[in-house]
């Protein structure tokens, strides 16, 4: 029972979150009117900026931020023992992550959609633009580099996900045109969409699908970075109403809906037990509540900072104040919305970072397979016995086959409580995992022209201020670095793992930045910071604090260590100095900051807010 305790006591206290510490930011703080106009109305063009309904937009936002971060993130963690990861995810994702996302959605639409790193020039320092932009560019090529790579080796461990996660596209672009040109309600596309979605998981991988299926199934890796960019490159530059909102839609629809089966499975096996008749297991949580110290795992370093940079998505992530500032801002039909879209999707993540815990120190003791030296023995492992199987060392449970797989039996586990069979269970974890990966990527592409063209702007690079022009140049840089083996034996395509490593940091580092440049537009207008300022301080020490760790200390760092790196340690000590010198540059504006209200926008002949209160 103690399990349900925790994922029922988390979703109540999420809700509580939204309603009282939200709602005060909403009303107090950000002083949502919904007369305001927004810049999807002001400036809308059919591709870009475009009046969206918010369930639409929510849809759109929580799988673009979501990806598989609270999940691979998550199910690392909880080697350190499941309470550490419990709280961080709780408490980070309430005042620290949903204050974040909420604050750069919220700037974003008062300054014409532009994204933070634009934004950044005019109310922290001019030259921040270009650093900002700079650190995102690198954040994002990473992204693109890496994501195929997760994609392609999601569909090799579960090939029955990948004709449900293909015929999502078709189905995202019929609902797309039939909702633009019909203006029809929501209800009966949404209903079609998921039912046939769920058709494509139970009968995907039966009949001439499973040789379709194992076919793609062997192509290499190089291959599904090369496609997945490829499609990438059409969903940037595609109007957003066509692919990119309905299918981020139509895959929330699936995946919350996945979560409720998750949920209701969770109820069942807790209530009722797991398996049948005398041999019915109770579900328990099988991890020790904390492994530090001497009961630390072998090989995994020190959980602070580490535990909060494992855990990003799902407490908080940089990542999301570019999806925030820089595609939903632009979609949302009224500034009403912006808490529910904000503040309730980084929750709702939250929320799905609770039962991927759960997953993972309760779930897999109800049962799974035993492997030795990469094969099934036929027995099955449960209790502590399961959990140690997966957790035993860092080295074994740091890859993302197990960390995904981990997820995905646990969860599927849950499912199986429901009486559904185990095949459909894996084939919908798959799906859930590969979708959010997909959602991502196309949404990383759209985000990095957007930085690119902006980058291009501040630098007087004419020909990438064309959108397909920086599109292509994004897609290629990522392509080129994908394309490299990502270690001695590795084959190409894997090339994103050379970089990747530094993602951890300087995506919470990014958090940090864009925290940074809420306070300048606060500090600005005479509000209260106090609550911004504390998680800003921590977003950039804690980063930075890592990112030194891994730069210089043990026998495994990057730069003094037995074996250097110094690709990852040239980006990384590249990285810091950026942060140092944004930071010597808010110090020496923020004297001159207070109440003084930076230039508007470009094109916008008056001040953005109104007068400094």
């Amino acid at each position: 029972m103690q399990t349900l305790a925790i994922a029922l006591g988390a979703l109540v206290l999420y809700l509580v979150a939204y309603h009282t510490y939200g709602r005060w930011l909403a009303r107090k703080i950000f002083k949502l009117d919904p007369d305001r106009v927004p810049p999807s109305v002001e400036l809308e063009d059919g591709n870009d900026y475009v009046p969206t309904s918010k369930s639409v937009v929510f849809g759109h936002h929580f799988t673009s931020i979501a990806g598989t971060g609270p999940i691979v993130g998550p199910a690392l963690a909880v080697i350190w023992g499941w309470v550490p990861a419990l709280l961080w995810v709780l408490f980070g994702s309430i005042l620290i992550g949903a204050v974040h996302d909420f604050g750069s959605l919220i700037i974003s639409m008062r300054n014409r959609g532009q994204t933070v790193g634009d934004i950044s020039g005019r109310v922290l320092a001019p030259r921040a633009r270009i650093l900002f932009l700079s650190i995102l560019f690198v954040a994002l090529t990473i992204v693109l580099a890496i994501f195929g790579l997760v994609i392609a080796a999601v569909f090799k461990m579960f090939p029955a996900s990948i004709f449900p996660c293909l015929i999502q596209i078709p189905i995202a672009v019929i609902i797309g045109l039939w909702l633009h040109r019909k203006g029809i309600n929501l209800v009966i596309p949404s209903i079609i969409a998921l039912g046939v979605m769920y058709a494509s998981v139970h009968w995907g991988d039966s009949g001439w699908l499973a040789t379709f299926n194992a076919t793609l199934a062997q192509w290499s890796i190089l291959t599904w970075c090369i496609v997945l960019l490829i499609y990438s490159y059409v969903a940037s530059v595609l109007p957003v109403w066509v692919l990119l909102q309905p299918r981020d839609y139509i895959n929330s629809l699936q995946l919350l809906s996945a979560l409720a089966l998750v949920i209701i499975g969770l109820i069942c096996a807790a209530l009722f037990g797991f398996g049948s008749g005398e041999e019915k297991q109770a579900l328990e949580i099988v991890a020790e509540p904390i492994r530090i110290g001497e009961n630390a795992p072998p090989g995994a370093p020190i959980i602070f900072p580490f535990l909060f940079v494992t855990i990003a998505c799902g407490a908080i992530s940089g990542f999301h104040c570019l999806v925030s500032s820089g595609t939903s801002s632009k979609q949302l039909k009224s500034e009403a919305d912006a808490q529910f879209i904000g503040y309730g999707s980084m929750l709702t993540e939250g929320f799905l970072a609770v039962l991927v815990i759960l997953a993972c120190v309760a779930g897999l003791g109800l049962g799974i397979p035993e492997v030795i030296d990469g094969k099934e023995t036929g027995e099955t492992l449960t209790g502590t016995a399961a959990y140690h199987a997966r957790y035993a060392t860092w080295q074994s449970a740091g890859g993302l086959a197990a960390k995904v797989g981990a997820f995905v039996d646990g969860s599927g586990n849950f499912i199986k409580a429901l009486g559904l069979p185990a095949q459909f269970a894996v084939a919908l974890m798959g799906v859930f995992v590969a979708s959010f990966a997909a959602t991502t990527l196309d949404t990383a592409c759209r985000l990095q022209r957007y930085v690119t063209q902006e980058l291009a702007a501040a630098t007087g690079i004419k020909p990438l201020t064309n959108k397909h022009a920086a599109t292509i140049f994004a897609i290629t840089l990522a392509a080129v670095i994908a394309a490299l083996p990502g270690a001695p034996g590795k084959p190409p395509g894997t090339g994103g793992l050379l970089l990747w490593p530094l993602f951890g940091a300087t995506n919470q580092l990014l958090g940090g930045l864009a925290f940074l440049v809420i306070l300048f537009w606060m500090w600005r207008r005479r509000l209260p910071i106090w609550f911004v300022a504390i998680p800003a301080l921590f977003m950039l020490i804690l980063p930075a604090t890592a990112m030194i760790i891994q730069l210089f200390v043990g026998p495994g760092a990057w730069l003094t260590g037995d074996k250097p790196n110094y690709l990852l340690s040239a980006f990384g000590i590249i990285t810091l100095a950026l942060e140092a010198w944004i930071l010597i540059e808010a110090k020496a504006a923020w004297p001159k900051a207070k109440g003084v209200l930076e230039a508007p926008p470009t094109g916008d002949s008056s001040a953005p807010d109104g007068p400094a209160c």
